[in-house]
């Protein structure tokens, strides 16, 4: 059986269950993010995504991580008052997570098999790496942290046309 986004549950950052599952047919833009780093800006035009694509069936999913230059090291609460404040974020965003190692979150591990990064590495180099998963549950595309989220509009509304299974 192959495995999809919808084999795996994540824990909200307001610390609630969340089943990828109710995502079903989705297009799903899966990031790592950081709240004191050089692409936190980027969280403008994720929830700009948001807000153009939503209605169409686009969900955009922020997972923090302090892995990075220790970019995040507010609690959940803290990371998610920060994320609306200054950023008007109102996409999901899942409890702090690891992204890399023997302890990354199990839907990171299976990300990055699906779409290893640059010379075939798994590894997340930095905050804000996407990847952006069909209507189907699987990985369409990896993103560097440089790739803006307007950068990924084109992808996005590709996916998007495609039928729901």
């Amino acid at each position: 059986m192959t495995t999809t986004l919808y084999d795996f549950d994540a824990v909200s950052i307001q610390g609630k269950p969340a089943q990828f599952s109710a995502q079903r047919g989705k297009v799903v833009l899966i990031v790592n993010t950081a709240s004191a780093c050089g692409f936190t800006p980027q969280f403008a035009g994720l929830e700009q995504l948001w807000k153009d694509y939503a209605d169409r069936g686009l969900v955009v999913v922020g997972f923090p991580s302090n892995e990075f230059g220790g970019q995040d090291p507010g609690s959940d609460t803290q990371i998610a008052a920060f994320c609306e404040m200054n950023y008007g974020v109102s996409f999901p965003m899942m409890a702090k997570t690891r992204v890399n190692g023997s302890d990354a979150h199990p839907l990171w591990q299976w990300l990055k098999g699906e779409k290893p990064g640059l010379l075939g590495s798994q590894a997340i180099k930095w905050n804000f790496t996407k990847f952006l998963v069909g209507r189907d549950g699987q990985v369409i595309k990896r993103y560097a942290p440089t790739d803006t989220p307007a950068g990924l509009r084109g992808d996005i509304e590709k996916a998007l046309a495609a039928p729901a299974p």
